[in-house]
């Protein structure tokens, strides 16, 4: 199974990424939650390009993907989990869910620390929201995160499986909770009970920081609830991006890996 895994988790990965992409944007332009007023070709073209900057660097400078890294950790019985006899399907889940909290953690982090708000900035600072704003974010911000996600690995001694599992439910949730697409409120306010939907996650790309300091969780909701960081409903007409980065060209590529090193206003 792992031999498996390790063989065809990019192309597997590659291939969950593109359908996410095609339902959501296809449910995007058939039922939209509301009216774009960037044009979407014009923001597309950057945000894919800044993703596969992203990707190129992430193969440069982590040879050694997270799968493999796991499964280096299971051969060598590091981490928490390996002092414990645990049900594989009961383990399966304990890591993804714990996972989960972590890069909660980490996104209140990059709200918190002023030097990793100046990295985080560049998500907030799109005009819009989209499938694509899932998966804009700043190539430095991106390093850090995966050597969270390589410590986390190591320090819990995660399965293979549970890393791919997670990596594939939190590309697609990030995806969906983006996304410019309706949902019927009764139906919304259901799965919010369980996921981040798009309009709680709306809610923190609010150019208002009261706001966009809320509703930090990427997957499960059940994390703002315990921590205190939910916000159900925003408290004005809701614009989404930041004060300062209000301009169009803030949304080409060479202005977005910018953003953190200019001068705070």
């Amino acid at each position: 199974m792992d031999t498996w895994l390790l063989e065809n988790a990019v192309l597997a990965r590659l291939g969950i990424f593109l359908l996410f992409l095609f339902v959501f944007g296809f449910w995007e332009f058939l039922a939209p939650h509301h009216k774009l007023y960037v044009e979407r070709k014009y923001r597309w073209i950057w945000n894919f390009l800044l993703i596969a900057l992203n990707n190129g660097l992430v193969k440069i400078l982590f040879p050694i993907s997270l799968l493999y890294f796991a499964k280096l950790v299971q051969n060598k019985n590091w981490g928490i989990f390996h002092f414990f006899e645990l049900p594989f399907g009961l383990r399966v889940v304990l890591e993804v869910v714990l996972l989960d909290l972590i890069i909660y953690i980490q996104h209140v982090l990059f709200h918190s620390m002023p030097i990793l708000w100046r990295l985080h900035k560049m998500h907030h600072a799109d005009l819009e929201l989209d499938v694509t704003s899932g998966i804009r974010f700043h190539p430095i911000e991106i390093i850090i995160s995966m050597g969270i996600k390589f410590a986390s690995i190591y320090f819990l001694g995660v399965l293979p499986i549970s890393v791919l599992l997670f990596e594939i439910i939190l590309n697609g949730m990030a995806m969906f909770n983006h996304s410019n697409i309706y949902l019927p409120k009764s139906l919304d306010d259901i799965l919010k009970l369980f996921v981040v939907t798009p309009s709680m996650h709306r809610i923190h790309h609010s150019i208002h920081s009261f706001e966009h300091h809320t509703n930090y969780g990427f997957n499960l909701s059940i994390w703002d609830r315990i921590f205190g960081t939910f916000l159900k409903e925003p408290n004005s007409p809701l614009t989404i991006g930041l004060t300062e980065f209000r301009e169009i060209k803030f949304l080409r590529l060479d202005f977005m890996l910018l953003i953190p090193f200019l001068k705070n206003k």
